[in-house]
């Protein structure tokens, strides 16, 4: 398994709010105890909002709040998406602001976020891609609230499915995917900057058995 694999396997573990041990995630992914420290110090360093420590085990949250103001998950989204793509910005005074202003939010951030090291700027490996998913984001909301079906292809395959968009998740800014894959008759969850092509489809889906997303959360509570 390449690291980036399984550091999004850990990320889609910690995401279910319960604690896993080290030791624990060390055997189910055939790795070393060590290693999997290493990995949630880099999960942290990237932004995911990592909770634990080590001998304790982790868990992850979902949402951050700024004080004076309650940020909502797709209200903290806008602002990160905003600011990622000025970061990369050729214009460099934009880009140094870009980058004051996400160091002046990790300033206020309260005191009981956690790990110092979990900033709100830019994301580190193995995620410092992550921004390229941004040019798909528009279309998969749409997609989501038009029940539209999309065929998409991933990077580093050559074969496209046609899927039924069901959600999006915001962790720390990494963006995740819900999604039944009519190709492969099953659900599928994938970070969007794997995304390399994207089309709308003329199809429409309704709500079936089996395929809902409130089907994928009750099969993954079962895991």
């Amino acid at each position: 398994m390449k690291r980036s694999d399984r550091l999004y396997a850990l990320m889609q573990r910690l995401k279910d709010g319960t604690l896993h041990t080290a030791e624990a995630m060390a055997q189910d992914l055939g790795v070393s105890v060590r290693t999997i420290y290493r990995d949630m110090d880099t999960l942290a360093a990237s932004g995911v909002p990592v909770e634990g420590a080590r001998g304790s085990g982790y868990t992850a949250r979902a949402m951050i709040t700024l004080p004076p103001l309650n940020l909502t998950q797709t209200e903290l989204e806008a602002l990160h998406m905003g600011l990622a793509a000025v970061g990369v910005s050729e214009t460099e005074d934009l880009a140094a602001a870009a980058r004051a202003l996400a160091d002046k939010i990790d300033a206020v951030l309260p005191e009981d976020v956690g790990n110092p090291s979990a900033r709100f700027g830019f994301a580190t490996y193995p995620f410092a891609e992550a921004a390229q998913g941004f040019r798909h984001m528009p279309a998969f909301r749409k997609a989501i609230r038009a029940r539209q079906k999309l065929q998409l292809r991933l990077d580093g395959e050559d074969q496209t499915h046609t899927i039924r968009p069901l959600h999006l998740d915001y962790w720390g800014r990494i963006w995740t995917c819900v999604v039944w894959d009519e190709t492969d008759s099953s659900f599928a969850t994938f970070r969007m900057d794997r995304v390399a092509g994207l089309t709308p489809l003329p199809g429409l889906f309704v709500d079936e058995a089996g395929k809902t997303l409130k089907d994928f959360h009750a099969l993954q509570s079962r895991v």
